[in-house]
């Protein structure tokens, strides 16, 4: 039975296919094959030319190693590390301590 993929949002399709268009960006610019790059990831040079086409089935570890190979590894840091919006979800759910007048 063939593995089912879950349908991948409209805006998320594009995030995937620009990811992709900017990986094989870099490759080109460090004047490396599809070949060089699978070699160096331990993939095929489908799974690369998958990646770079925006094929979202490919996994993350893979991601990861080529962005390794690439030179982009510490660029994976950068991801969901400012959550603007959890840190206003979790400051208005802050208990405020009550305002205490003092007498004078």
């Amino acid at each position: 039975m063939a593995k089912r993929t879950p349908p991948i949002y409209p805006a998320a399709q594009r995030q995937i296919q620009a990811l992709g268009r900017r990986l094989r960006a870099a490759r080109l610019r460090r004047g490396m094959s599809q070949a060089i790059l699978a070699e160096r990831v331990g993939v095929t040079i489908q799974t690369v030319g998958k990646l770079e086409a925006g094929n979202a089935t490919t996994s993350v570890a893979t991601l990861m190693r080529m962005l390794h190979v690439l030179g982009l590894g510490q660029d994976i840091d950068l991801l969901a590390a400012d959550d603007e919006q959890g840190h206003a979800i979790q400051d208005s759910q802050l208990k405020r301590a009550p305002f205490k007048r003092t007498t004078s």
